[in-house]
């Protein structure tokens, strides 16, 4: 991993965007969660549910307008200072695709939030935002290559490939939204992950990095609230945003979708199994039980805490991984992990609890909790 040239000049511009996202989203979550609790946005605990007392949700508002307000900021003064290290392929569409569409993706998580929508309706709008974002640009024309160098993806196969990462990244991010602090660290690690190689000289994109870590700040700043014991969850709007921020800033410019697989292979591969285990056993993919890596890992011993923070662990390795392999060889790792996390949750199924013994309940959707 080498980085560039131009990476020096943006550290400033950087470590503005990281601690600026942090102290908005920090002094935001508190107003936010005493809105939730007084339209009664709360998260009551059940026979399913981790949290053992009533929590607020919706905490993701005070992600997303910390990232929305800070980014928009940055992209301001950059226009007005005119730093030299901005890249050419960051454009006004793309500012729309990811930070319009990073609203409307919280708009769309706060009406589910406070009716719990049915899953058909999450999934158009997942479809939706997807095509948003491919309508401003966020397509991704090539992937690397197993064999070397890249694979150019015919046009159709790029729209569809593209609203299966955004769509995928959102449902990974959901599924993975189980434990205190779980998904908002998981972000804060991917962010920082992308950030850092946007920096490199094989993809140079010093802004993209800004970006990145404004999004890190406003993960950070919300995970002070939001760690176990939280007072306050991300909710359906933190999970439509983050996953959808997550996902463009993967596309955006020199594509880093393999980057992104890897760092964030634990919720894509949790995501992938869980929906075959389901629909193999006749039920749909979206139905609630505890048959989550998280789930399994508290089954066999490990307390809230351990959990998150051996997650947390896993992740870091994998970015660690990300950073200083190629695109070729990201893959193939990622192809282990994927492999290797198979053997572990059957290893931890057959000694945790059965993920089915609660069954499900009238809703048809998984989101995180169950």
């Amino acid at each position: 991993m080498i980085i560039s040239s131009s990476a020096g000049a943006a550290l400033p511009f950087l470590a503005v965007g990281l601690v600026g996202a942090a102290v908005v989203s920090f002094l935001l979550t508190p107003l936010v969660r005493r809105i939730a609790i007084r339209y009664g946005a709360i998260d009551h605990p059940d026979a399913r549910r981790v949290n053992v007392r009533p929590v607020p949700r919706g905490g993701g508002v005070a992600v997303a307008i910390a990232f929305i307000v800070v980014a928009a900021l940055m992209l301001a003064l950059n226009e007005v200072v005119a730093f030299a290290f901005v890249p050419t392929n960051i454009d006004l569409v793309d500012v729309v695709g990811l930070l319009i569409g990073g609203a409307l993706a919280t708009a769309f998580g706060v009406i589910d939030d406070a009716l719990d929508l049915r899953a058909r309706w999450q999934f158009a709008g997942q479809l939706g935002l997807a095509l948003f974002a491919i309508a401003t640009g966020y397509v991704v024309v090539f992937i690397a290559n197993p064999l070397g160098g890249q694979l150019h993806l015919p046009i159709p196969v790029a729209y569809g490939f593209s609203i299966l990462w955004i769509a995928g990244m959102i449902n990974s991010i959901n599924f993975i939204d189980g434990l205190d602090g779980l998904s908002s660290g998981i972000g804060l690690i991917a962010a920082i992950t992308l950030g850092v190689i946007s920096l490199t000289q094989d993809v140079s994109q010093p802004f993209v990095a800004v970006l990145c870590f404004v999004l890190a700040g406003s993960l950070l700043g919300f995970l002070r609230w939001n760690f176990h014991p939280a007072t306050i969850f991300a909710g359906t709007s933190g999970v439509m945003f983050l996953g959808y921020t997550l996902a463009l800033l993967s596309i955006l410019g020199a594509a880093k979708v393999a980057v992104a697989m890897l760092v964030l292979g634990v919720p894509i591969i949790d995501a992938f199994w869980i929906i075959v285990r389901r629909i193999a056993g006749g039920r749909s993919p979206f139905s609630p039980d505890r048959g989550h890596l998280h789930h399994r890992l508290l089954d066999v011993g490990l307390s809230h805490r351990q959990t998150v923070l051996l997650i947390y662990g896993i992740c870091i390795a994998l970015g660690v991984l990300a950073l200083v392999l190629s695109g070729a060889t990201q893959i193939y790792a990622f192809v282990g992990v994927f492999v290797a996390s198979g053997f572990v949750l059957f290893i931890l199924a057959r000694g945790g609890l059965d993920p089915d013994a609660f069954g499900p309940d009238d809703r048809d959707e998984d989101d995180g909790r169950y």
